[in-house]
C-alpha cells in the first residue's frame, strides 16, 4: 500500500513540476466575449523564469513570436495546432500572433518580470493588419 502512495505521489508532483504557470487558448470564438480569432488572455504579465502554455482549440491557430528584448532567443513559428510551452528568461515585452489570423487581430503581448524597456521597439514592430495595430497599441496602454 505504501508502495502505491508514494508512485502515486511522484506521477502527481512530476506532474506538476512540468506543468504551465499560466495557460492561454487559441480560441475562434471567446464564449465571454463574444470576439472571433482571439487569445483567451491577451495580455499577460508573469515573473522571470515563468513559463505559458499555448493550446490550441482548433487545429488553424499557432503562436509565432515577432518581437521581444535583446539577449532572448525566439523560437521558431509553432505549427498549425501545435501546442507550445515557453518558458521565459529574459525580462521584457514580447509580442506574438497567430499567423493565420494576424490580419484578423489575432495577436497577444507577454510582459515578463515587469520590464517595460523595450515598449517603443514592440509599439515600432510592423504588424499584419490595421485590427492588430490597434489591438497591439491599445494592450500596449494597460501595461
Amino acid at each position: 500500500m505504501k508502495r502505491i502512495f508514494l508512485t502515486l505521489f511522484f506521477v502527481l508532483f512530476s506532474a506538476n513540476a512540468f506543468s504551465a504557470d499560466v495557460t492561454v487558448e487559441m480560441l475562434n470564438k471567446n464564449k465571454e466575449t463574444k470576439k472571433r480569432m482571439v487569445y483567451s488572455q491577451e495580455l499577460v504579465k508573469i515573473d522571470v523564469g515563468q513559463s505559458i502554455e499555448w493550446v490550441p482549440t482548433d487545429k488553424g491557430h499557432n503562436v509565432e513570436m515577432l518581437a521581444g528584448p535583446e539577449g532572448y532567443d525566439m523560437p521558431k513559428k509553432t505549427k498549425l495546432g501545435e501546442a507550445v510551452n515557453i518558458k521565459f528568461t529574459v525580462p521584457g515585452i514580447y509580442l506574438y500572433q497567430c499567423s493565420p489570423h494576424a490580419a484578423m487581430g489575432m495577436i497577444g503581448i507577454v510582459v515578463v518580470g515587469g520590464d517595460t524597456s523595450n515598449m517603443e521597439a514592440i509599439k515600432s514592430k510592423k504588424v499584419t493588419g490595421s485590427k492588430s495595430k490597434k489591438k497591439r497599441n491599445k494592450l500596449l496602454t494597460e501595461i
